[in-house]
């Protein structure tokens, strides 16, 4: 008998799947990828996070089933942190839920605000679960092309204004994944007036607050008079800390929403392994030298990943926050299209990026290149691509004869 699964229906294919293919192939054969393709922090977490995690973990009491919105001393840290980094003062026990990192924040939060059919804006290119969260949900997006936060803006007004039903939530992601561009508080008090008069609520995803190389730090929607009223943000401290695997995230702000977020939690988890609480505590309350430590060496690689690729000849932008640099295809490549770029970029010279179309179509001519590898690994990079450019018109025809003959 033949199911057909609704929401796995609802799901196009994995995009990056196809370069992840690849890469499992090449490595399987002895092959060295320099893997630019995933977000994933490669520097260790902090000691003093990790001793917490140890010394709690020999309580005989801390495998226990622990609280699904998170324990106390984790929200008021998370509150604490909020106050000191951006002067907004939280309610830890109404307007806090710590999270099984972002994204699982993100996704419970789509199912508890959206009911089937509600239109939700969202930024195309974006971070999947931005759409897919409430796709999955039942909800209907209307992807607004947001290469720029200018761009955005003014595309979100006319969505309000075209869109039948009327839109009922707005997502909102600086610093961005995948286009690494952030927004000063002006624009959040734009997106603010813009949600109030269209009744809309607001989620902001702040995974890269602290991933910054500029002298001013990426503001928060709440620093917004009125803010509260209607938006919550979405945090991480998986690159923060780089504590990706540990799972910590948090949702602050509009106290409805986190009750909303709270009572669907309620039902699906006990939350996070209370050491692993209790360390992302310790990571918020103590020393922060090391955030600052993990962001010079995401600037120290952005600043290697421009000029060695510039130097080969691939001219990138260079990021002013995240740990992503938004890349246009070379231009011998750019007809092929991201993803065909992508796999051939692996293929041919041992590099694996992100293919732009994998973040939506406004995507498409750009890939995203993350800052997990060392400096040598990304001058290693560098050298590859540039005998990659030069060999442009042999691979593409290569490739062509290739499909040709099939």
């Amino acid at each position: 008998m033949t199911h057909e699964f609704h929401r796995i229906q609802r799901l196009p294919p994995y995009v990056f799947e196809e370069v992840n293919r690849i890469k499992a192939r090449l490595r399987g054969q002895g092959i060295d990828i320099i893997d630019f393709g995933m977000g994933n922090p490669d520097m260790p977490t902090p000691k003093h996070i990790v001793d917490k995690l140890i010394e709690t973990a020999r309580d005989p009491k801390s495998g226990r089933y622990s609280a699904s919105k998170g324990i106390v001393g984790l929200r008021r840290a998370m509150a604490g942190y909020y106050e000191r980094r951006f002067g907004v003062k939280l309610n830890p026990d109404t307007e806090v839920i710590a999270t099984l990192g972002s994204k699982e924040g993100f996704a419970n939060l789509a199912q508890a605000l959206t009911a089937p059919g509600d239109v939700i804006i969202a930024p195309n290119p974006a971070y999947p679960i931005h759409a897919y969260g409430f796709i999955m949900a039942g909800g209907v997006i209307r992807h607004v092309p947001a290469l720029s936060p200018e761009e955005y803006l003014s595309g979100i007004a006319q969505a309000c204004t075209d869109s039948q039903p009327a839109p009922s939530i707005l997502v909102v992601s600086y610093p961005s994944n995948p286009t690494a561009q952030w927004v000063d508080l002006d624009f959040y008090k734009e997106v603010v007036a813009i949600a109030r008069k269209h009744d809309l609520l607001v989620l902001s995803d702040v995974a890269y607050s602290e991933i910054y190389f500029d002298d001013n730090p990426p503001p928060s929607i709440l620093q917004v008079e009125g803010a509260m009223d209607l938006a919550v943000e979405i945090n991480s401290l998986s690159k923060t800390y780089a504590m990706a695997g540990w799972r910590v995230g948090m949702v602050v702000g509009n106290a409805r929403m986190c009750a909303a977020l709270a009572r669907v939690k309620s039902y699906l988890d006990y939350g996070a392994f209370t050491p692993v609480q209790v360390a992302a505590a310790a990571a918020l309350n103590g020393p922060q030298d090391c955030v600052s430590e993990i962001r010079a060496i995401y600037k120290s690689r952005r600043d290697v990943l421009v000029d060695s690729m510039a130097r080969a000849g691939w001219d990138i932008p260079s990021p002013p926050a995240s740990m992503f640099a938004w890349a246009p295809i070379p231009e011998k490549f750019r007809s092929a299209g991201s993803m065909l770029f992508s796999k051939l970029l692996i293929e041919e010279a041992e590099v694996a990026v992100a293919p732009g179309v994998g973040f939506g179509e406004n995507g498409e001519g750009f890939v995203r290149i993350g800052l997990v590898e060392n400096e040598h690994r990304i001058r290693q990079a560098a050298r590859n691509v540039r005998r990659f450019l030069a060999n442009a018109d042999e691979i593409l025809e290569r490739h062509h004869n290739s499909v040709g003959a099939q």
